[in-house]
């Protein structure tokens, strides 16, 4: 708590951490373009933090965590938040949640060695996905998807944990 206003990320636990506020500020901003947000899936839950950002922007809120004890976590914070827009789900986010797609947003919280087809397959015509891509050096994408094509926009350079599948 000592810590809690450094613009750094911080450890949460299971070898993950939570992203320096500057950061999840700024993918919010690129995600959410001039727009609102209607249906976003969030990959990463981590400690709920990013969740509960996005909650008060977006009409409804799926986030998939791959670590059960950080998304039992997530789901105490988010639960004394009373945040009702708001679904986490245990699950592989490499796959994202197909079951509910499509989504007019898509934010990745860890970093991928390349961009997920899965995850591109989910993302609404007129979406946008941002997610970070790499594995030393990593760059913070935007994805938008046309009704013809996929726009992809290198924005700059992040650190982020790796996105990792299955779970755990």
């Amino acid at each position: 708590s000592s810590r809690a206003y450094e613009d750094v990320s911080l450890p949460i636990g299971f070898g993950q951490t939570i992203s320096q506020p500057y950061i999840v500020a700024r993918m919010t901003e690129i995600l959410r373009g001039n727009g609102s947000l209607g249906k976003v899936l969030e990959i990463g839950t981590g400690c709920g933090y990013q969740t509960a950002v996005l909650s008060k922007l977006a009409k409804e809120v799926y986030s998939v965590e791959r670590i059960s004890p950080l998304l039992m976590k997530a789901r105490g914070n988010l639960r004394e938040l009373r945040m009702r827009n708001i679904k986490v789900k245990h699950a592989d986010g490499t796959m994202g949640l197909p079951e509910l797609a499509p989504f007019d947003g898509i934010i990745v919280t860890a970093a991928s060695g390349h961009i997920p087809e899965d995850l591109l397959a989910q993302l609404a015509v007129g979406g946008r996905m941002v997610i970070p891509v790499g594995t030393e050096e990593q760059t913070l994408y935007l994805i938008e998807r046309t009704p013809t094509e996929y726009l992809q926009t290198k924005l700059e350079a992040v650190k982020f944990v790796p996105l990792l599948g299955g779970t755990s």
